[in-house]
């Protein structure tokens, strides 16, 4: 990612919808090192920010949609979350939950594009998001997987106003002129019941020592570590829940 602080209509935050968040929290705490602060308000339900030095980096939040798997779920920053959430459903996608306030920190809008992958938009108020993108153990980009890639091309560039630039089988999506975001075309390889889905990638010093670590601790080794051609070296993994991210070389993007 080429952005190291949250940029209106791009990622601001990350946070896991969990069934488990005592065992999330030692889960990641011990892969990046992160300190674990719960939300000890009752209106917060047992939130739980996650922190490295610079400040919060994500969350672990209880799962708010019956019946739905741990995963993760990018947030993007929005001026407006009304008015985000009008176009989301005038170019084709569904307003999930929300425009939410959530106490005073900000509005929170829950949705899901045309092929069905689930996101999240956050109107900032008196929290802004993570305090810092792309450094090691932090968010560093995100990643559309979706098997109607014209559909959402179309969808994200209206409601966002994202660039692209779009290979055989890869696109790039572009803020400001910098990089942030990929979309992927699921193909065969996917099993049928996997469904569209927004996959955040950590930015981590060392791909292989943390794969290595993850599997001690129980994770699934999804893909890699590997070289992407012309890229970085990246991993993917699912954590003992389920809920699947991917790891890169930090010092490979920016």
């Amino acid at each position: 990612m080429q952005h190291d602080e949250p940029a209106t209509s791009g990622p601001c935050w990350v946070e896991l919808a969990t069934i488990d968040a005592a065992a999330a929290t030692v889960f990641y705490t011990g892969l990046f090192g992160w300190r674990a602060a719960v939300d000890q308000r009752p209106e917060a339900a047992g939130y739980t920010v996650l922190t490295q030095a610079q400040g919060p980096v994500a969350a672990l939040a209880p799962q708010y949609r019956e019946g739905r798997p741990p995963a993760w779920t990018v947030s993007f920053l929005v001026e407006d979350a009304d008015a985000t959430a009008a176009r989301i459903t005038e170019a084709g996608g569904r307003v999930l939950l929300g425009p939410v306030d959530v106490l005073e920190l900000g509005r929170y809008t829950a949705a899901a594009d045309p092929s069905g992958a689930v996101f999240a938009l956050w109107q900032a108020r008196d929290f802004g998001g993570a305090a810092v993108l792309g450094k090691p153990n932090s968010l560093g980009w995100v990643e559309l997987h979706t098997r109607d890639v014209a559909a959402c091309a179309a969808f994200y560039t209206a409601v966002f106003g994202w660039g692209s630039s779009a290979g055989q089988h890869y696109t790039q999506w572009r803020l400001a002129g910098r990089d942030f975001a990929g979309m992927v075309r699921m193909d065969d390889s996917y099993p049928a019941e996997v469904p569209a889905h927004w996959l955040p990638y950590f930015a981590v010093a060392d791909v292989d020592a943390i794969v290595n670590k993850a599997a001690g601790h129980g994770a699934e080794r999804v893909m890699g570590p590997m070289d992407v051609p012309d890229g970085p070296r990246i991993a993917v993994l699912r954590d003992r829940q389920g809920a699947a991210f991917g790891v890169y070389l930090a010092s490979s993007l920016g």
